[in-house]
């Protein structure tokens, strides 16, 4: 019988930074291809308007990638941004998001598509991660899910042309010409 080595935070922060990127499922180290430019100017263009209307409003802050969240001493990732609301902001350390943010957004990426959709999901439910989005550029669509129970519902779509707003942001309609890269 093989016993299965659970690897820890230090263990993960211990990994040299050979430009890959890392992250800790569940004790197991998990490595993906850099994002490409698409995915890079998705997210840009998502930071910039969730960043300035969190900003103006007072309601906490807005982080892009890479920036370690540390769900627990076995759970360590990245998502391509994170939220973390005004009264959550104490979470934020020298490390990274002690504990669970306030809203993960993953853009899908050929190579990570399986692993945002159903690993990165349980883990961010695991642990309590109010709300996650799954930005998708190849078909221009943003989901949003809000925690229930042990799992996401789905929480709002934003598709089309039509600006819209998401959760947890009611004030902010999103536009996707704003979004996606022509």
């Amino acid at each position: 019988m093989t016993t299965r080595v659970l690897l820890t935070y230090a263990d993960y922060a211990a990994i040299p930074n050979d430009g890959r990127r890392y992250e800790l499922h569940e004790g197991e180290v998990s490595v993906t291809p850099a994002p490409g430019t698409r995915h890079q100017l998705v997210i840009g263009n998502l930071y910039l308007g969730l960043r300035l209307h969190v900003e103006a409003h007072g309601l906490g802050l807005v982080l892009l990638s890479p920036v370690d969240c540390i769900l627990s001493d076995t759970s360590v990732v990245q998502p391509d941004l994170v939220y973390v609301e005004g009264s959550r902001v104490t979470a934020v350390s020298s490390r990274g998001i002690e504990g669970p943010p306030s809203l993960v957004v993953e853009v899908l990426s050929p190579s990570t598509i399986q692993i945002d959709r159903s690993v990165k999901g349980q883990l961010y439910a695991k642990h309590r991660v109010p709300y996650y989005w799954i930005v998708d550029p190849e078909r221009r669509t943003v989901e949003a899910f809000e925690l229930s129970g042990d799992g996401y519902r789905s929480a709002g779509r934003l598709e089309g042309d039509a600006a819209r707003a998401l959760p947890p942001f009611p004030e902010l309609a999103l536009d996707p010409a704003a979004i996606w890269p022509r």
